[in-house]
């Protein structure tokens, strides 16, 4: 589509004024109303903009496959994830696995585990590993987005499938990229961190594995998520990227590299939107802006 002159204007004006998103809040709505639903448009919207709050958790449930893109069977679809949702934590009760004073997160992984089959024996049951640990740190930052416990349960579930599924050999090579993209933006910061042997040890797992869930204040993350959700792993690496750039003052002045991860798990939150808007701005100079299609 060629750029309207008129559009551009008008889009400029209104984020000058402090209304960004007016004009692309109409588009979704457009989008929205297709039948069945374009996933290639919403996808590209989703990686272009940030999403609508009051849109979020819906374009989620069509992108990650809750939802199908025809939209008079969402009402009978979500019904069905609704009685499914029913049976597993009925079948979990008489299992005796999860209780009334069960943690709600700790009840999604053991549907998870039950879906998947590799639920544990309730004599065998020991403190969670590591993926599991990936899994309820994810769980729990959905619950401070999402407040229905059934759009929960299957966002947490298939974000955590879509994210194994499409990025899990690509998650391992993540740190490299991010030394990449460093040595192009602060070469005097990675040298540092080279040299205190702090490189090696930066908290990989919970920007890369956990996609920054325990780490981001919801507000901040979801948009992230958008990114994610609608088929880029690629942007985890500039939203970390742009947590060394904010701090990189901080950081040079530190020489103990557990002080740098000490640091960079407990991140200050007043600043992540910020961070989060200039890392998509870093994603979007590297690796380009899709094109709007609507």
């Amino acid at each position: 589509m060629a750029d309207d002159p008129q559009r551009n204007f008008r889009s400029a004006y209104y984020e000058k004024v402090g209304f960004r998103g007016v004009e692309e809040k109409k588009s979704l709505e457009i989008l929205l109303k297709d039948n069945p639903l374009d996933l290639e448009k919403l996808i590209t919207f989703s990686q272009r903009f940030p999403l609508p709050s009051m849109y979020r958790i819906h374009v989620w449930k069509v992108l990650l496959g809750i939802l199908p893109p025809h939209s008079d069977s969402h009402v009978l679809v979500g019904g069905y994830r609704k009685e499914q949702y029913q049976d597993i934590l009925e079948a979990l009760e008489v299992m005796r696995h999860i209780n009334s004073s069960t943690p709600s997160t700790h009840i999604y992984l053991r549907m998870f585990q039950l879906e998947s089959q590799v639920l544990p024996r309730c004599s065998e049951t020991s403190p969670p590993d590591e993926e599991n640990e990936d899994f309820l740190s994810i769980s729990r930052a959905m619950e401070e987005i999402v407040d229905d416990p059934v759009d929960c349960y299957w966002l947490i579930k298939c974000f955590v499938n879509q994210f194994h599924t499409k990025f899990g050999d690509s998650v391992p090579h993540l740190p490299k990229s991010l030394e990449h993209y460093l040595s192009q933006e602060e070469p005097r910061l990675l040298n540092h961190l080279k040299s205190i042997g702090a490189l090696t040890q930066l908290p990989y797992s919970l920007w890369f594995r956990r996609c920054f869930a325990g780490c981001l204040p919801e507000c901040s993350l979801q948009r992230v998520w958008d990114k994610v959700i609608s088929g880029s792993c690629k942007i985890l690496v500039f939203v970390a990227l742009e947590i060394l750039l904010s701090y990189k003052i901080m950081l040079l002045g530190i020489s103990r590299p557990d002080s740098v991860v000490k640091f960079l798990c407990n991140i200050p939150q007043e600043n992540t939107d910020a961070i989060v808007t200039k890392a998509i701005d870093l994603w979007h100079k590297y690796c380009g802006t899709p094109m709007h299609t609507v």
